[in-house]
Parts: C-alpha cells; sequence; structure tokens
C-alpha cells in the first residue's frame, strides 16, 4: 500500500475508527512518503516535528484553499476558520497570536489551579449522586465536557447559563476540519459557525458597554484601541476558536484517558498507588491516543525537505501526529501503553509557531481531574458499550458509560 492509498483508507470508516493499523503500514514506508502529485505523508517524529518547528512550512491559507477548494468561500464554517489564528501565516499570525498570548498567558493559566481543582471534585459530586444507585452515567457528558469547557467560559467571560449550548455546537463546527466531509455535514458546520458568531458578537458588545475581567474584555479593548492589530471578523473568529479548541481537544484526552485506564487496570492501580504519576499518565494518552491525529503545512519557500525528501515551493504535507506519536525509531514497542516511559514529547499539542496555545491549560485539567477521579470511584468500571466520534482529525468518545458506585 503506498502513501496515497494509505490516506485514501485512513478518511474511510475503518480508518476513522482506528488508524493504527494503517500509522504501522506507513511506517514501513518509511517516515516520509509521497502520497500523490505535490504532496507528502510525515509519520516519523523526527520529521514531523522538524515540519512543525520550521516557520517556511506554514499552514493552508484562505488564498490556497479557495485554490484548491472551489467554492470555500461559501461556507462560513470554513472563512470562520480561516480569520483565526489557526489557518493564517505571517505575518497575520504572528501579529493576531502576539495580541491573545499577552492575556492568554501562563500565568493566567497556572493560577486557575484552584478553581480547577475545585471544579473537578464539584463535578466528582454530581457525578456520585447521579450514579448512587448504580445507574450509568455517560462520563463524556457528565464530566469531560464540563470540566474544560466550564474552565475555557470562565476564562473567557461566557455566562454559566450559556456553557451547555457548546458541545453540539464544537462538534459541528470542527467537522469542517476533517479531511473529506459530506455536504450534510458541512451545512451543519456553517450553521453551527453562524450561530457561534452570532452569539460571540453579542457577549463582545457587552463586554464593550461593560468590560469585566475576562478575555472577552481584555480582547475587546485591544480591538477597539488599535482595530489595524485586530479587526472585528478577526476577533469574532479568535474568540469562537479560543472556546472551541478550550475544551474540544480536553474532552478527548480526559475520554481517551479513563478509555485507556479501564483497558489497562494496572495503569489505573499505578495512578491510584502513586507509582504511575498523573503527569506520566496524562503524557502517554497524548502519545498513545493523540486527541489530535494530524494537520496539515504547505511550503512556503524554495529548497525545503521533510526528512531529506525534497519539498519544493507549494509541496503539501500531511503531518500524521498520531504515526509521529507510534513511531518505532523513536519509542520502545510504541503500540504499548506505559504511563511510566521516560522522555514521551508526544507531538499531540503540534510545535512551532502554532503549537496549541491550551497545551498548558489541558495538561493542568488532565492531571487534576484524572487522579481524583479514580480515587473518589476506586470501583469505576466500564457500564456498557463507548461510542467513538466518527472523526479522524479530533478522535475521541461521543459517550463513554461508567459505573461509579
Amino acid at each position: 500500500m503506498d502513501g496515497a492509498a494509505i490516506i485514501e483508507q485512513l478518511v474511510g470508516p475503518d480508518g476513522r475508527a482506528d488508524p493504527y493499523p494503517l500509522y504501522e503500514l506507513a511506517h514501513g514506508l518509511g517516515p516520509v512518503a509521497p502520497c500523490g502529485p505535490g504532496v507528502l505523508m510525515a509519520v516519523g517524529h523526527h520529521a514531523c516535528d522538524q515540519v512543525l518547528r520550521n516557520p517556511a512550512f506554514g499552514v493552508p491559507d484562505p488564498v490556497q484553499r479557495e485554490a484548491w477548494e472551489p467554492g470555500f468561500a461559501d461556507h462560513p464554517a470554513k472563512v470562520l476558520l480561516s480569520r483565526s489564528i489557526l489557518e493564517r501565516n505571517p505575518p497575520d499570525h504572528g501579529r493576531m497570536r502576539s495580541l491573545i498570548s499577552s492575556v492568554f498567558t501562563a500565568r493566567r493559566v497556572a493560577a486557575l489551579e484552584p478553581a480547577v481543582t475545585a471544579a473537578v471534585h464539584r463535578l466528582l459530586d454530581t457525578m456520585a449522586a447521579q450514579g448512587a444507585d448504580g445507574s450509568p452515567v455517560d462520563f463524556m457528558d457528565a464530566f469531560a465536557f464540563r470540566l474544560p469547557v466550564g474552565v475555557v467560559c470562565e476564562l473567557l467571560g461566557v455566562p454559566e447559563a450559556d456553557r451547555h449550548r457548546f458541545r453540539g455546537l464544537a462538534s459541528d463546527l470542527t467537522a469542517a476540519l476533517e479531511l473529506l466531509t459530506d455536504d450534510g455535514e458541512l451545512a451543519t458546520a456553517d450553521t453551527a459557525a453562524e450561530e457561534l458568531s452570532d452569539y460571540f458578537t453579542r457577549l463582545a458588545a457587552a463586554r464593550r458597554a461593560h468590560p469585566q475581567d475576562d478575555l472577552v474584555s481584555a480582547l475587546v479593548q485591544v480591538g477597539a484601541a488599535q482595530p489595524e492589530l485586530l479587526s472585528g471578523h478577526e476577533l469574532l473568529a479568535n474568540l469562537v476558536l479560543l472556546l472551541v479548541a478550550g475544551f474540544e481537544t480536553t474532552t478527548n484526552l480526559l475520554g481517551n484517558a479513563v478509555a485507556l485506564l479501564f483497558d489497562h487496570p494496572e495503569a489505573a492501580a499505578g495512578l491510584r498507588s502513586g507509582a504511575v504519576t498523573p503527569a506520566g499518565l496524562t503524557e502517554e494518552v497524548l502519545r498513545h491516543d493523540s486527541p489530535v491525529q494530524l494537520t496539515s503545512r504547505i511550503a512556503l519557500a524554495e529548497g525545503l525537505d521533510v526528512g531529506g525528501v525534497p519539498a519544493p515551493l507549494g509541496t503539501g504535507v500531511f503531518v500524521l501526529l498520531g504515526a509521529a506519536n507510534r513511531d518505532p525509531a523513536r519509542y520502545e514497542q510504541p503500540a504499548r501503553f506505559d504511563p511510566t516511559r521516560r522522555d514521551s514529547h508526544p507531538l499531540s499539542f503540534g510545535g512551532g509557531p502554532h503549537y496549541c496555545l491550551g497545551a498548558q491549560l489541558a495538561r493542568l485539567e488532565a492531571r487534576i481531574a484524572l487522579p481524583a477521579l479514580f480515587a473518589r470511584f476506586p470501583a469505576l468500571a466500564p457500564a456498557g458499550r463507548a461510542e467513538r466520534r466518527d472523526r479522524l482529525v479530533l478522535r475521541g468518545y461521543r459517550t463513554l458509560p461508567v459505573r461509579a458506585a
């Protein structure tokens, strides 16, 4: 099977359900392989890391997307995401990211630890009450969604009464990030984009009139004072991105972790005893079953290569993060789940200019939540069949029923 066939299989139903056998085949082709005219597939850890860190490899921007995808501009979901830092190159990317980074700081995130701890225990109390009679509890809805959405909404300044709306809207919107999306999914994504844009238009107007100590107020003030640095369209796009990215990947991280600990009870026992550290567990979950499986880059300059394979100007690169995290040249027994690994360095949050702004927050939430969950419920167990989301790029569970009592 060549690179093109592997990509074709990955976007199919079997590949979306379990991409890992295809990644093993891809590694057999080498760390980098062609997968179509002017397109490469990077699966080696070093090769993927090289591409992510090199600013000469950019993201496909709106101009390129319009050339490759006729009708791109007709879809509000794609247009909205293309106005955010997710899909912009220099100088626009640096201009916007520096503003967001100035308010979404490491110090602000670190200061959230007491609030995250309190939120974790409130949600565990709720789970205990829901499952007190032995009834199954859907971990994804009761905890994995509610914890990160509550934290990021608190940061942004989204009222608590509105937060329940966002799981469905985010799921619908992020279909636009998949490699292959049918017309029905795109129509649903477009509706979600319009609803989220309308919501943040109203919230931004409210914060403009009555500023508070939150990220929306801070970004609104920057945009008002220096509109040349952040346009109104860019403000809305990045607010939506901060919301969605602030909980989608963390929700998947928490669900993937619990499912893996069910499959590996010795690791759960190690977490309870202290033999497995919360940090080690989090990094191994990120490596073994990454919440983000792939991203794309494009060569913005001449003379580039990917792992020694020439990448002329305009070459597209599929960066398979999930495959890089299981590279046998980087990891001993890469398919084995081992939360005691050292020097894991998963690429799940990307790297370089587009390294995920929320990586520190996601890790903080997982490191607090997972040990607390398994300490509170020593007999936590599956309570039925878990259902995966039918996605490749964003990998996680739709439902994960558990028995907490």
